[in-house]
């Protein structure tokens, strides 16, 4: 890969992973988001939107044809199965995507926001993992403020992910987002301190 070092960025459904990334790219960092690149996947016209269809009904397409994420997040987050065979058609052209950007890049740090980072073969890509956590009541609070969800819908999309603290074992910094957006701007920043000269190895 082309790029200089790479953080790989993830956390459960809104512990607060994109705020850490908003502040990383205040602090210099490139920052590939790897949930809107599978926005792009799943665009109109796309071979994976048209998988899409054909596996859960044209119903769970938009009007302009791409896929109506919230129509689809209705089915796969409550059927696990649903939710695998949704991720087999879309992880793989993400992740092409995703390291074509990364091939691309010239930044010296370069931050993957992936919330499957630690599930597949992406974090073979990154030259630390780091952790975004908040309590399991603060994230269906956020779901339900932020995005207008159910707090049944809030918790059903918690509870299809993997454990958060599964994530913390693997990770070589912890971000705790409890607290306030300066508190945890000082987190980061305390983080950032702590980075190794570029392509150096994690002090």
């Amino acid at each position: 890969m082309a790029a200089g070092y790479v953080i790989g960025l993830t956390g459960n459904i809104a512990s607060g992973k994109s705020a850490v990334a908003r502040l990383l790219a205040e602090l210099g960092a490139e920052v590939i988001d790897a949930d809107r690149v599978a926005h792009s996947v799943m665009a109109a016209g796309t071979d994976e939107t048209r998988d899409i269809a054909a596996l859960f009904g044209p119903y769970v397409l938009s009007e302009e044809g791409a896929v109506d994420r919230a129509a689809l997040g209705r089915i796969v987050f409550s059927d696990p199965s649903a939710l695998a065979n949704l991720e087999a058609i879309v992880h793989p052209g993400t992740r092409g995507r995703i390291y074509e950007q990364l091939e691309r890049s010239t930044t010296e740090v370069v931050v993957l926001e992936a919330i499957k980072l630690l599930e597949g073969p992406l974090v073979d890509h990154v030259d630390a993992v780091w952790v975004v956590t908040a309590p399991r009541e603060v994230r269906i609070a956020r779901l339900v403020t932020d995005r207008g969800l159910t707090p049944e819908d809030a918790a059903r999309r918690i509870d299809a992910q993997n454990p958060e603290e599964e994530k913390v074992r693997r990770a070589d910094v912890v971000l705790s987002n409890d607290g306030t957006l300066d508190d945890l701007r000082r987190e980061v920043e305390r983080a950032w301190e702590r980075l190794p000269p570029s392509g150096g190895p994690v002090p």
